[in-house]
């Protein structure tokens, strides 16, 4: 090798190591940025569910009474589509999974109170047609159903539900080409197995054989299941709470993933000590010892081994999980989205092939997500799709996960600019002008607020007359802000005088202003 050869080699070396390095540095920062947010024709949301059928990607959204249907595009906007109403107006539809089945795809919902499992087909346009239900039956475990999992085997694919409070259990129904279900099994709860509330499931297929893993709420734990080829299942081993490697009081979410050559399962809980209801725990000899999401790896017959805890922080959001997606994953790493109830955000963090789960950013939502999170992908674009059980927000959002944005030292400047209708009178504009004011007290996350009339002379305003300028130290700040009560009713006061808003947002040095205590 010549010298000038020897020189392009080590520069072109030093070019890849470079490179890595910057690689590595944008995978090790992720943050989270709201696309769109829509309304619902349900009381509020409480679990939402995604699909593509051949080209098109549609989102559905359960709630109290109905189903909302939207088409979603590789932006991350929403376009509603239809809405639908539950078995006897009841629900909430609590457990949604959509799945194809020998060439038709279905929509099949767990409709909580009105104790019944629902068929849909899901139509060219992302609309459903309902063509089966089934009750609960004494044989069977779904009163008060909860949890949905489809298990495809080699000759067919079975629908397992989960329940809580009066008949907890395990059942498998076998899902016909037409979409209804055929009952197989039921495994009714007992002292040692965990399925007294199955809020979280999910499959594992190890040596060409199947696992099922069920979380239970109530009795606070893990099991592990074997499917056979007929739709049948076996329990092979549960793990129950401790206060010392795992979490899992009030077991919630379930999910898991292969890394390589392990698989790992996931599990999230919203512990009991943020239930506030009377008798609605059944163990109430519980201790609270913290926060966390619990890691476990699968042995080679199924069962589960307490591998890692990742523990809330100061610096993490983990009280209250209720839901754990898989954004992405590849051989060596997954990312995963915390959706959580008490601490109202979405935490990602990342699971490596080791099986260590690390966090990396969260975003304040501003709206406890209850069952409602969701991982989809278009064209290499991850998107989040998110709602509240709120009864007075009404509302399904989708953020994206795109690298971290250097925004070190910044605020957000959020500009609203307000036209009001020719026949708001003076007295309605001064009590509008004094609630938009009044936000600072009821909002704390606001850190500035200011406000002006216009006073130029240019004759360039378009007929706005009166701008808001508030200051948000970060984006999770804003979020809270976005979907804050107090901002939702100031919207509905004053929105029937208001004939247009424009409003702007955009990143400033944060020593232009100093925050107010």
């Amino acid at each position: 090798m010549n010298e000038m050869t020897n020189k392009r080699y080590i520069l072109l070396l030093l070019f890849l190591i470079f490179h890595q390095i910057l690689w590595a540095q944008e995978e090790q920062s992720l943050m989270l940025e709201r696309q769109d947010f829509k309304s619902i024709s349900a009381k509020n949301t409480v679990t939402i569910t995604s699909y593509q059928k051949g080209e098109k990607h549609f989102v559905y959204v359960g709630g109290f009474g109905n189903i909302d249907v939207f088409g979603l595009a590789k932006s991350g906007q929403l376009t509603p589509i239809s809405n639908h109403e539950l078995y006897k107006q009841k629900g909430p539809a609590r457990g949604m999974v959509a799945d194809r089945i020998d060439g038709t795809d279905f929509l099949f919902v767990a409709n909580k109170y009105g104790n019944v499992i629902e068929s849909h087909k899901i139509l060219d346009n992302g609309a459903l047609e309902r063509v089966a239900i089934v009750e609960d039956t004494e044989e069977t475990h779904i009163g008060v159903a909860i949890t949905l999992q489809v298990v495809h085997m080699k000759k067919a694919s079975y629908l397992f539900i989960g329940g809580l409070e009066e008949t907890p259990g395990l059942s498998c129904f076998k899902i016909e080409s037409d979409g209804k279900l055929t009952h197989i099994q039921s495994l009714k709860d007992n002292d040692e197995i965990h399925t007294d509330g199955i809020i979280g499931m999910y499959t594992h297929k190890i040596d060409g054989k199947t696992y099922l893993y069920t979380g239970g709420f109530q009795d606070n734990g893990v099991s592990s299941f074997r499917v056979y080829e007929n739709g049948h299942f076996k329990n092979i081993s549960n793990i129950d709470d401790n206060d010392t490697d795992r979490y899992l009081t009030g077991t919630y979410p379930v999910t898991g993933v292969q890394l390589g050559e392990n698989n790992y399962v996931i599990v999230g809980h919203r512990h009991h000590k943020y239930y506030k209801r009377k008798g609605f725990i059944k163990k109430t000899d519980f201790v609270y010892h913290g926060d966390g999401v619990s890691v476990f790896k699968v042995d080679k017959k199924g069962a589960l081994i307490p591998h890692f805890t990742l523990k809330d922080t100061e610096e993490t959001k983990l009280k209250g999980q209720t839901r754990i997606e898989v954004v992405s994953s590849n051989s060596e790493e997954a990312i995963i989205a915390v959706g959580t109830r008490d601490d109202e955000s979405i935490q990602l963090c990342r699971l490596n092939k080791v099986g260590e789960l690390s966090p990396i950013n969260y975003l304040g939502t501003g709206y406890s997500i209850y069952y409602g999170l969701r991982a989809h992908k278009i064209e290499g674009e991850h998107i989040l799709i998110a709602g509240s059980f709120r009864f007075d927000l009404g509302k399904v959002v989708t953020y994206k996960v795109l690298p971290q944005t250097e925004r070190n030292n910044k605020q957000i400047q959020h500009i609203v600019s307000i036209k009001y209708k020719s026949d708001a009178t003076e007295e309605q504009i001064d009590l509008a002008v004094k609630t938009f004011e009044n936000l600072k007290n009821k909002i704390p996350e606001i850190s500035r607020l200011e406000w002006g009339v216009n006073d130029s002379t240019e004759g360039l305003s378009k007929g706005f007359t009166h701008c808001f300028t508030l200051t948000f130290k970060d984006a999770s700040a804003r979020e809270i802000y976005l979907f804050h009560k107090a901002h939702l009713d100031l919207v509905d006061k004053i929105g029937p005088i208001i004939e247009d808003v424009f409003v702007m947002d955009y990143w400033v040095k944060n020593n232009n202003y100093e925050f107010e205590k």
